[in-house]
């Protein structure tokens, strides 16, 4: 098919929620490494890598020769059986994992995985109140769209009960209208009064992300989960930590990005880039947590031998790389970039992120800061027509999310930022 068939097909036969990007959705038929081509021939240099998912690339050699031999060896049993790939890839997490983390369960979306997450801690600590972030996402389920603190994604007006929203701790739009660090990171603090005031006192638990990916890569002040996390674990509850968009190094020099704030959750959830494209999601907890959750449940694909032996290669390639160091050395080099451009360019509010998840927050006045949402839509289009295909986030959709691959090069970083450089100069 051409693209003009695929895109009538997708419009007539998918839900419309299924929202693609751009005015004329780009039809993807091939990609290697940072590198995708359309249905049309057109080539792009993709900084954005299937949401954080794509961490080695696309089709990268030996991800392609492991899938190959899997599927010609045994493609799927459930996790009814034990097979060799799934201790290999829950071994390969307890390794990396910070603190006490040791046993997994493997699902098949970063949905299932939290889902899993709030199941257990509440099992563990027989409470049910969650407490979880403004800004924050968490998914599609009943119970992620209920955690999630997006407007447009809850997308109907009964939720689930006993979910509380603390304030994200999002500096450059203060909820409190302070400034850090004469804020006292009053965002922190006030999740005590949240506690005190909304919970029966008793919470089970506190979800949340080390960055903030869809809520526009909001990185919190560095002392914030030192302080919330005490706070919960004040009154029984544990922490889950989300790791679905900031792991396996993406944030540069850890592998996982709460390790950047020095504490170690009882709860941590992956996905995306844990296989590198594959569905695979993975819920981890300490031996303490994950053995109180007995009694029968089961995940039909999660865990399956193909999905596993994509995850055991992918992490085997990202320990023989060095991600994390990559992602430093990439990220700050793709952050000079960036800085420079918002020297140059008036409607960028803020650069912010870690490593290789980088943001630009584009507002109308750097002084009301209003959001600049139709202006953020016009910088994708310019980017695209630069062959460059960047992410899209916030509350307002006024924030680029740039992410490319774990492996990309130097010169494609300063590739990616020339033409991004002139795309912002075309909407200036």
């Amino acid at each position: 098919m051409d693209s003009a068939t695929v895109r009538a097909k997708h419009k007539e036969f998918l839900f419309p929620c299924v929202a693609n990007y751009y005015e004329e959705p780009i039809v993807l038929t091939s990609g290697q490494g940072c590198c995708v081509r359309d249905a049309d021939g057109r080539d792009y240099l993709d900084f954005f890598g299937g949401i954080l998912t794509l961490s080695l690339g696309h089709c990268h050699p030996d991800i392609v020769a492991r899938v190959h031999d899997q599927v010609a060896q045994l493609e799927h049993t459930s996790t009814l059986y034990p097979t060799e790939n799934i201790v290999r890839a829950a071994e390969h997490l307890a390794n990396i994992t910070p603190g006490k983390l040791k046993k997994s369960f493997f699902t098949a979306s970063g949905t299932e995985a939290d889902e899993t997450a709030i199941l257990l801690a509440k099992i563990f600590t027989g409470s049910d109140e969650i407490i979880a972030l403004r800004h924050g996402y968490s998914g599609r389920s009943l119970t992620a769209l209920s955690v999630t603190g997006h407007s447009a994604w809850r997308l109907i007006p009964t939720q689930v009960a006993g979910i509380k929203h603390a304030m994200s701790p999002y500096c450059y739009r203060c909820p409190f209208g302070l400034e850090y660090p004469s804020c006292g990171v009053r965002c922190a603090t006030d999740i005590e009064n949240l506690i005190q005031t909304t919970t029966n006192g008793h919470p089970a638990a506190f979800i949340a992300e080390p960055i903030q990916g869809v809520g526009g890569f909001i990185v919190p002040p560095p002392e914030y989960f030192e302080v919330a996390v005490a706070i919960i674990r004040k009154y029984g509850a544990v922490f889950i930590c989300d790791e679905v968009q900031t792991g396996f190094g993406r944030t540069g020099d850890k592998w996982c990005g709460i390790e950047h704030w020095g504490v170690e959750p009882e709860i941590m959830t992956f996905a995306k880039g844990i296989a590198n494209g594959m569905p695979v999601a993975a819920t981890i907890a300490t031996d303490e947590v994950a053995n109180k959750f007995t009694g029968l449940s089961i995940s039909t694909f999660g865990g399956n031998p193909l999905s596993m032996a994509v995850t055991d290669e992918t992490l085997t390639v990202m320990q023989r790389e060095n991600v994390p160091k990559r992602a430093a050395e990439r990220g700050a080099q793709l952050r000079g970039h960036l800085d420079g451009f918002k020297e140059k360019y008036p409607f960028i509010g803020e650069v912010r992120g870690m490593g290789l998840m980088q943001a630009l927050e584009l507002v109308e006045d750097r002084k009301t800061k209003e959001p600049a949402p139709k202006r953020t839509n016009k910088l994708m289009e310019a980017a695209k027509k630069q062959g460059l295909l960047l992410g899209k986030g916030g509350l307002y959709g006024n924030v680029i999310r740039i992410a490319p691959s774990l492996l990309v090069s130097a010169s494609e970083i300063d590739d990616g930022a020339r033409r991004l450089d002139k795309a912002l100069a075309e909407v200036a």
